[in-house]
């Protein structure tokens, strides 16, 4: 099975495509693409290649005031101005022909004001809202009229809708809304990032990274692999690729376990590569690809 992608953010580089990809693999992930002649070159390696393109929702950059769709805002008028900006951006994609378009959510963040979101990355403050700021019922209703929505129109423009969880809020790993909602609209599939998953889980001691990919292994189409290493409050090695050597009680995250568990969920995951591959040698990126492939190749656990 074609499993395997890479990333494409900014341009097109083909640095990083000749070094990077592998003849074997799925396809290649662009996102912010801020030239349109990189976007014709990425279709046209696409098509001579024989690869798929999966797009991180916007693959233009410089087109809307905000990097990722707050499709549930608060204010019904910018949620309304969202839909019809990203429809808009769907039909723009037609000539691409993705495999996925993925978007980050929730969109705005919940996040809990007990833990200390600090070390989390937003670009804007309007990124995100309180959960006390809203409610688990505005949540509730904005998340199915997206997955109605989505549904809809992935059937229309031929593409499989892909939610990335951003930090995940209390209301989803404490309760089973978001599961019946992914059993109401099967279409819907999800993006588990292993380096979100271990940040939120040194931040909040309420959240259990392998629990959550356990629960939600059987929605996740795709997995944006990366590692970073956590000591004494500090974030070291960000976006690191992923080698047997890191063990989590020197502070990386468990990638053995998350893999394990999402594979024993749904054996034919898509595995992106979300890291930055010059931080290791040409040596240590083949031992990455070769370490996460024996991974998804044990044997399963059946729980």
């Amino acid at each position: 099975m074609k499993r395997y992608l890479i990333g494409q953010y900014g341009s097109y580089d083909e640095h990083k495509m000749k070094r990077d990809f592998r003849p074997h693999f799925f396809g290649v992930e662009a996102c912010l693409i801020d030239k349109d002649q990189d976007v014709y070159r990425l279709q046209e390696e696409a098509r001579t290649q024989q690869f798929q393109v999966g797009v991180h929702f916007p693959l233009r950059a410089g087109r809307a005031p905000y990097r990722d769709a707050p499709f549930l805002s608060l204010d019904e008028v910018e949620r309304a101005a969202v839909y019809r900006h990203v429809e808009q951006e769907l039909k723009d994609l037609q000539h691409v022909c993705p495999a996925y378009v993925l978007f980050h959510y929730p969109k705005p963040v919940l996040l809990d004001r007990e833990v200390d979101w600090g070390q989390w990355h937003f670009h804007h403050e309007s990124e995100y809202r309180f959960t006390d700021e809203t409610s688990e019922k505005h949540w509730l209703e904005t998340t199915e009229a997206l997955f109605s929505w989505l549904t809809q129109t992935s059937k229309q423009y031929g593409f499989m809708p892909i939610l990335e969880f951003d930090a995940v809020t209390r209301w989803i790993y404490q309760s089973d809304r978001l599961e019946r909602l992914l059993d109401q609209y099967p279409t819907i599939r999800l993006c588990l990032d292993t380096g979100r998953l271990h940040l939120q889980s040194v931040l909040d001691p309420q959240f259990d990274p392998i629990e959550l990919c356990q629960r939600f292994a059987s929605y996740t189409a795709l997995v944006h692999l990366w590692n970073f290493q956590y000591v004494n409050g500090e974030k070291l090695h960000y976006r690191h690729p992923v080698l047997p050597n890191q063990k989590p009680e020197d502070g990386w995250a468990p990638i053995e376990e998350m893999l394990q568990a999402i594979r024993d969920g749904n054996p034919n995951v898509w595995i992106q590569f979300e890291h930055a591959s010059h931080m290791v040698t040409d040596e240590e990126l083949e031992q990455c690809y070769q370490w996460v492939d024996e991974l998804l190749h044990k044997e399963v656990h059946v729980r």
